[in-house]
């Protein structure tokens, strides 16, 4: 992914290589909020980081970019103030914090789905074994519902072992 600047700051090019060179991406410079919407429209940043002079003095250029910023992290930096290496922990510090922000995601929208799963195992597994008790269950169904009762009988196992074991079995 790369990272793109806007910005009508004299030394951006120089600034752009600096960052792109440190991070390890590619930096885009836009001069312009023609020039940043085009590049947001060609592909995904990201992070988009808008020179705050610019954004201040053409707040409505800096909405439609925010608007149209995507998937990318939203920064804006006073160029004339903040050197390359602000502008480079600026970026990173967004970048570890959207790291964060995703596993945090992933955790709880994993745990989500256990739950959602452990509650659909338990109905299985009670509802064939209340069939299989109930009596008279030709011989064919009987065998069916047994072999529900042990496939959900393994995945409740399975959902009940740490997860870090199940990772280690799947793999």
């Amino acid at each position: 992914m790369s990272i793109l600047m806007v910005t009508g700051f004299e030394g951006a090019q120089n600034c752009a290589a600096v960052v792109g060179a440190q991070l390890g991406m590619d930096v885009e410079v836009a001069e312009g909020r023609k020039a940043a919407l085009a590049a947001l429209r060609r592909r995904e940043f990201l992070a988009l980081v808008v020179d705050e002079t610019m954004a201040e003095c053409d707040p409505a250029a800096a909405e439609a970019l925010w608007a149209h910023a995507g998937l990318a992290i939203p920064l804006q930096i006073n160029f004339a103030l903040s050197g390359a290496a602000r502008l480079i922990r600026e970026i990173r510090a967004a970048l570890h914090r959207r790291e964060r922000e995703q596993a945090l995601a992933h955790r709880a929208a994993a745990a989500a789905i256990e739950t959602e799963l452990k509650g659909t195992v338990a109905g299985l597994l009670l509802h064939s074994e209340l069939a299989l008790n109930g009596g008279e269950v030709p011989s064919s169904v009987a065998e069916k519902l047994r072999v529900v009762a042990d496939l959900a009988g393994n995945l409740r196992r399975q959902l009940n072992a740490p997860f870090e074991a199940r990772g280690k079995t799947a793999a």
